[in-house]
């Protein structure tokens, strides 16, 4: 059964300070051969004007929220006010091919129940034949990595299994992102789609991977000062791992995620902001620890399973390649 018979979707697209991207990404959905039932804006009170002619012209609708919480509450306010059971997430500084959401659509029609997610192939805006993300993984490091960053293109033409989908650009059933309660708003922004993912996992949901979803990112459309970032997916690392990781893993490869957080301390060159985080992780660590309860109290899958998902490798360029690049 095609994505046309079974279900109608929400484009759920999160702004803030996004003016230089968002009429072309909105401008690309008007172009997909498979058109959303809505496609709902919401803006984190942007204050550089860009979602002042969406709120007069009424279309596509507008979710002003009175703060910037970040991405995760966002993206959270998206789904949640959406009337479909199917809820597409995509980033204003994208630009989805024509075929990108029947891509996705007809690729989650087709999978078994206990797929939540479906990611797309993103593809660099400034190289298209080179990948930006085909889905994000976790090293047994604790790195974040973005399947395929900067390989060729077509060497990604195969749809396989993956741990979580960037919410740059992904497909969800809105059933799945209830049960695991949605994006965890602590996280503010950075890594809270593969902690939503890895969360997923745990609970037995699998995602997958669509190659014929095809969208372009130019990424850092809406960024932040590079301190600021530093802070935060310092802490949301910490959070991710302390939150989700079975007791057996976090002993099994303690010494590699020591490693892993020394790479980072040291390939950041942000002492200070990458102390910031480790201090707001210690300051969150008394709900991280009631939510880790929560979550392994009810993780179906086993932690050789969750292992399997692990990447053996860093994931990350060596020390001396970011020094010689940063010279």
């Amino acid at each position: 059964m095609t994505a046309d018979a079974l279900e109608a979707v929400t484009v759920v697209v999160p702004t803030w300070n996004s003016g230089p991207w968002l009429p072309d990404c909105l401008e690309a959905l008007g172009r997909q051969t498979l058109q959303p039932r809505e496609i709902l804006v919401v803006d984190s009170a942007s204050t550089d004007g860009s979602v002042a002619a969406l709120a007069s012209a009424g279309s596509p609708r507008l979710l002003a929220l009175p703060s910037n919480r970040g991405f995760a509450a966002a993206a959270n306010a998206g789904w949640r006010a959406a009337a479909t059971s199917w809820v597409a997430l995509l980033n204003p500084d994208t630009r989805p091919e024509p075929d990108w959401l029947r891509s996705l659509a007809d690729a989650l029609a087709a999978a078994d129940p206990e797929v939540w997610a479906i990611a797309s192939k993103m593809l660099r805006m400034d190289d298209p034949g080179r990948i930006d993300d085909a889905g994000d993984q976790l090293s047994r490091f604790g790195a974040a990595v973005k399947r395929g960053h900067g390989e060729p293109e077509k060497d990604w033409s195969r749809a396989d299994e993956v741990l979580s989908p960037c919410a740059g650009a992904a497909l969800y059933r809105r059933a799945a992102l209830a049960q695991l309660g949605g994006f965890d708003e602590s996280f503010e922004s950075y890594l809270e789609d593969l902690d939503l993912g890895l969360r997923a996992c745990l609970a037995g949901w699998r995602c997958r991977f669509e190659p014929r979803a095809r969208v372009l990112h130019h990424g850092g459309g809406a960024g932040l000062a590079r301190a600021r970032y530093v802070r935060l997916v310092t802490c949301n690392r910490l959070l991710l791992l302390g939150k989700n990781l079975p007791a057996t893993l976090l002993a099994r490869h303690a010494a590699r995620l020591a490693r892993g957080q020394l790479y980072f301390l040291v390939a950041y060159h942000r002492p200070l902001a990458s102390l910031l985080g480790y201090l707001r992780f210690l300051y969150r660590l008394p709900s991280t620890l009631s939510a880790r309860r929560a979550i392994q109290r009810t993780r179906r899958a086993s932690a050789a399973q969750v292992d399997a998902c692990l990447l053996p490798t860093l994931g990350a360029p060596p020390l001396r390649q970011l020094w010689r690049r940063d010279r």
